[in-house]
C-alpha cells in the first residue's frame, strides 16, 4: 500500500484522474479528513473538499507507473 498527496483543481482534471485511474487493476482510495472515497467513483471525488490537498491510497507495492501518469495532480 502507497499513499501520496495530490490535487485536483479543475473539473477537467477530476475527468483525466478517473480516466487514468479506472484502468487500473488494484483498489484506489482517496481521503479528505474521516471521509475515504473509492477513487475510480467521480460522484465520491466531489464528494470531498477539494479545496486542498488529498491523499491517494493505492493498495499495489509498485506505484512507479502510476506516479508517472498522475505527476501533473501530486503536491509534495
Amino acid at each position: 500500500m502507497n499513499t501520496f498527496s495530490i490535487k485536483l483543481s479543475t473539473i477537467e482534471d477530476i475527468r483525466k484522474f478517473v480516466e487514468i485511474i479506472t484502468r487500473l487493476d488494484y483498489d484506489v482510495d482517496l481521503s479528505s479528513g474521516r471521509y475515504v472515497v473509492d477513487a475510480k467513483s467521480i460522484m465520491g471525488i466531489f464528494s470531498l473538499d477539494l479545496m486542498n490537498p488529498i491523499q491517494l491510497t493505492a493498495h499495489t507495492e509498485n506505484t512507479d507507473s502510476l506516479k508517472e501518469e498522475l505527476a501533473k495532480f501530486i503536491v509534495a
